[in-house]
């Protein structure tokens, strides 16, 4: 499929004319993307730690749910900046807005649901809680099918957040050999387009 110069253009000259994204949501994206790299990899090598001693295992795992909940505080300010800050150029044609639009939807979607679901599966253990060393409150007691029924659902949640940001990384690599400006609003470097 040919690059469509004209579309592009205009796409580029109305981010250069002020659609770009605040230093704070540029810092808080790549931050969010970061940790959660590390997040989704720090759970899947501690699903093959041993059980006995369960010192280590319950170390990591208490370190995993403390990024968790620390992701969710972050997401839930990401989302306050998103109110003002909208994440669609709207120089972009229809079709594109829209799938953009569904695809972080859904990505904040998973990125609320992950330490929720994370938490209460903790929750729902009978184990308590540790926020960095701080137990948390305990509301109720073991409740092994809730438990069952949360583990599931947060790996589920894994499979599809993954599948989301190769979804959000694919479109941003379109968008940046198109050269249209879209990648440069969170920050990646511009490719220019020559003059003819």
């Amino acid at each position: 499929m040919g690059v469509d110069a004209t579309s592009s253009e205009r796409v580029s000259s109305s981010i250069e004319k002020g659609q770009r994204h605040g230093w704070a949501s540029i810092a808080l994206h790549w931050l969010l993307a970061l940790a959660l790299m590390y997040q989704v990899l720090l759970g899947w090598w501690m699903l093959g730690l041993p059980k006995s001693p369960p010192g280590l295992r319950a170390d990591w795992f208490n370190f995993h749910k403390s990024i968790g909940l620390s992701i969710l505080i972050v997401v839930l300010v990401r989302l306050a900046l998103r109110l003002r800050d909208p994440a669609v150029p709207p120089a972009l044609p229809d079709w594109q807005r829209r799938a953009a639009a569904g695809n972080h939807a859904l990505l904040y979607a998973c990125m609320l649901l992950l330490p929720l679901s994370g938490y209460l599966g903790s929750v729902f253990s009978g184990y308590p809680v540790r926020f960095f060393g701080v137990v948390l409150p305990a509301w109720t007691g073991a409740w092994p099918a809730a438990k069952q029924f949360m583990s599931a659902l947060h790996l589920g949640l894994v499979w599809a957040f993954m599948s989301l940001v190769g979804v959000h990384v694919a479109a941003g690599l379109w968008h940046w050999l198109r050269r249209d400006g879209v990648s440069a609003r969170m920050g990646l470097p511009a490719l220019r387009r020559k003059s003819p």
